[in-house]
């Protein structure tokens, strides 16, 4: 038996984490692989997913007729994998990003993650219906028109399903609307035939939810690690999406439970997952408080954060529109470590479009308002375009008008 040259341990023959990639020899001690650790002379490797091609372009061959040069095997191989130039690129028209749910929910895989009983079955139990229903989602966000979805409830039952959409819905006797399908079971090994078989029969579907992969997450195969799992199983899911144009494959999933200032980190699991998704939303919520937070981002969307309000049954939008939803998340965030003084001035400046006078926010709040108009504008959340004149940093810049008004002093009265 070969020993590695680096360790002295002994080589052997692995399977590849990649399905289909076959099998590999690398040291047991180390884990060096031949190709670069040297344990086999170049041109004589067995991995069989590396390995030196028998026919590789540059080796001689013994045609006579040109079939088999080198030029030819080259081309051959580049036609095999599609190699594209610019100028072909620049002639292809494709359509825009569809969504099922517009602006919020693009076509692909998205991955969303929470804490537990934060109310992530409710939340999409509301998008679900608003698209089946042809109404609306979240209380804002318009749907055009009824398209079919459907649930995969794994933690649910008929009785909670049936309360839970009659509730969603707002009435006791509620008809709910015929697009909407979901299903309660469903073995590991079929939720992915289930889901092909659904879309088979319903091609025009414009959501899947899976709740939650947890549920039916298969266990490592042997010598697989976490990581190649978990993109193995992500890859998956994502194949029927990228299958499917138009449709949105989300998959609920739980947080790590440890705190991150990078969101896209709270997935559970290895980076494996993450990393094979299009979209990443993560929702949040205070227990026990009706504000909560919706943060999106993804390969192919802008990253935002949306504010919400839940009560208990019905998540809604906390503005008119997701702008709004957007700005009032950053308001939330401003006054979040603020006192209610502080907190107080701001919101008061920004309701003035034209800005506010030092003197305006003293009579609001009190002599005491000019140290926190000083600390604000330290901290970057003010701008002052000229003296006594104060902005909230994200307002447009003061008008002519405002700005040929004569200066005045932050601290004296008229």
């Amino acid at each position: 038996m070969k020993t590695c040259p680096k360790c002295g341990a002994d080589i052997v023959s692995r399977q590849h984490e990649t399905e289909g990639w076959g099998s590999f020899d690398a040291c047991s001690g180390c884990g060096s692989r031949p190709d670069y650790c040297k344990c086999e002379p170049q041109g004589k490797r067995q991995n069989a997913d590396w390995s030196e091609p028998r026919n590789s372009v540059n080796s001689d061959s013994d045609a006579s007729d040109g079939s088999d040069t080198p030029e030819a095997r080259a081309k051959s191989l580049l036609d095999a994998v599609n190699v594209r130039n610019g100028t072909w690129l620049s002639a292809q028209y494709f359509p825009p990003l569809r969504y099922s749910v517009p602006g919020l929910i693009p076509e692909g895989l998205t991955i969303a993650i929470g804490p537990p009983k934060v109310g992530k079955s409710w939340f999409f139990g509301n998008v679900l219906l608003g698209i089946a229903n042809g109404t609306c989602v979240l209380g804002k966000l318009p749907i055009p028109k009824p398209r079919h979805v459907l649930n995969l409830a794994l933690e649910d039952g008929d009785r909670r399903m049936q309360s839970r959409c009659r509730l969603i819905l707002g009435s006791e006797d509620a008809v709910i609307p015929d697009p909407y399908h979901y299903v309660t079971q469903v073995p590991p090994n079929a939720v992915i035939e289930v889901i092909e078989a659904f879309l088979f029969m319903n091609p025009e579907t414009s959501l899947v939810v899976l709740d939650t992969l947890g549920k039916v997450m298969p266990d490592a195969r042997p010598g697989e690690s976490a990581y190649a799992r978990d993109y193995r199983i992500g890859g998956r899911l994502k194949r029927i999406a990228d299958d499917h144009p138009g449709l949105s494959l989300v998959v609920i999933h739980h947080d790590r439970k440890a705190t991150t200032e990078d969101f896209v980190e709270a997935v559970s699991g290895t980076n494996g997952l993450a990393g094979s998704a299009d979209t990443i939303m993560v929702l949040g919520r205070k227990r026990g408080s009706e504000e909560g937070l919706l943060k999106v981002t993804g390969r192919d969307v802008p990253e935002a954060e949306y504010a919400l309000k839940f009560d208990g049954r019905l998540w809604t939008l906390d503005g008119a529109n997701l702008a709004q939803a957007e700005a009032n998340a950053q308001k939330r965030e401003e006054s979040s470590n603020l006192s209610e003084t502080s907190a107080g001035i701001l919101d008061f400046i920004r309701r003035k479009p034209e800005g506010a006078t030092a003197k305006e926010v003293r009579e609001e709040f009190g002599a005491n308002a000019d140290k926190y108009l000083e600390r604000h504008y330290k901290a970057g959340k003010l701008t002052r375009p000229k003296r006594g004149l104060y902005l909230v940093s994200e307002a447009s810049e003061p008008s002519e008008d405002q700005l040929s008004m004569g200066p005045e002093p932050d601290t004296d009265e008229e």
